[in-house]
């Protein structure tokens, strides 16, 4: 690798549980922020990622705001914009619904923060309800993309989940590459307590039961509520194992 690169810091919008960090932290690369609006979401990002900067507007970010928090320039912008609108299970409103909508603040970000690649991740829905506006408005940031499908089962899990991904790479000079310095001061933290990546295969079947046999035994003791929003923070999540395919691919661009 390049002597100059030290390390690869991620911005993480859109973060869930924060799927797409852990497998990008798999791949070497650490987070310095994220940006989530599920308040279940941003208490398991504290618990996991203690010390880093969670954020809960998308809209009212800004790099100018990060900068002044302390938070390193990101080499890796990414996030998994919501899908309601561009679904191919919702009413079919496209990347300008309410909710997918939001797109267009993440390309906002991207504009601003001037990070060395872009990782977007959807649902397969996005091929014909939005790709071509997200990979337009890359291009005019300054970045060349490449759009593919990839799913859970070519990280060798027993389900395909299929997930669009978007991974942009700058060609504007004024970009920031793999750690490059800080805009003005670095912010400390580190992961606390993830799980390390296992390369050797998977169970037969997840131990998760929400039909015949209700909610799996890891779930007694909750309120009905943090049942819910447990589950529900699970199936919105990325599957980390596909992160860190992309994130060792990225990586091995700059060797």
């Amino acid at each position: 690798m390049k002597s100059y690169i030290r390390e690869m810091t991620v911005l993480d919008l859109f973060s869930g549980i924060g799927g797409i960090s852990l497998g990008l932290h798999w791949a070497g690369m650490r987070t310095v922020a994220f940006c989530e609006a599920g308040a279940f979401g941003r208490g398991v990002l504290r618990a996991h990622w203690p010390g880093v900067p969670v954020y809960d507007d998308v809209r009212t970010l800004s790099a100018a705001r990060l900068r002044g928090d302390g938070v390193p320039r990101p080499s890796v912008l990414c996030g998994g914009f919501p899908c309601q609108d561009v679904s191919l299970a919702g009413r079919g409103a496209g990347i300008e619904g309410g909710r997918s909508g939001l797109w267009s603040e993440m390309a906002r970000l991207v504009a601003e923060c001037r990070p060395g690649w872009v990782v977007v991740e959807n649902v397969p829905g996005l091929r014909g309800r939005g790709a071509d506006r997200v990979l337009a408005d890359l291009e005019a940031a300054g970045y060349a993309a490449w759009p593919m499908v990839v799913g859970a089962v070519h990280a060798g899990a027993p389900h395909r989940r299929s997930r669009v991904w978007v991974v942009g790479r700058a060609v504007a000079a004024d970009a920031g590459g793999a750690g490059l310095e800080s805009w003005e001061r670095g912010a400390a933290g580190a992961p606390a307590g993830l799980p390390i990546e296992r390369r050797g295969g998977w169970t037969a079947a997840p131990g998760v039961c929400r039909v015949g046999d209700g909610v799996s035994a890891g779930l007694d003791g909750l309120t009905p509520r943090a049942v819910r929003a447990r589950i529900e923070a699970l199936g919105n999540a990325v599957v980390p194992a596909v992160a860190a395919m992309v994130g060792r691919a990225i990586r091995s661009a700059w060797m």
